[in-house]
């Protein structure tokens, strides 16, 4: 598994206004998703929705997925964009 198909699987799954998925070694990945879709739900509901996107990847491809997950408005104030 490369990072890259990992990328395409969740923009298919989730609307994302920034995606980035790291990892080299084909089964450990770290992954910034930004998306409108996680306004108002909990964090636990956010990694429901990526492992949805994913399907049988997390069973059969990926052994270990690091999310940060985070709205539009949270993302504008991680990077320090006050224009909102």
């Amino acid at each position: 598994m490369h990072k890259e198909d990992i990328k395409k699987i969740i923009g298919k799954g989730i609307s994302c206004s920034y995606l980035e998925v790291m990892g080299d070694d084909g089964a450990h990945f770290e992954t910034i998703v930004v998306s409108d879709e996680f306004a108002g739900i909990n964090r636990v509901a956010r990694h429901q929705l990526v492992y949805k996107a994913l399907g049988d990847l997390m069973k059969e491809k990926i052994h270990a997925l690091s999310m940060k997950l985070y709205d539009v408005n949270e993302w504008k104030n991680i990077k320090g964009d006050s224009s909102k």
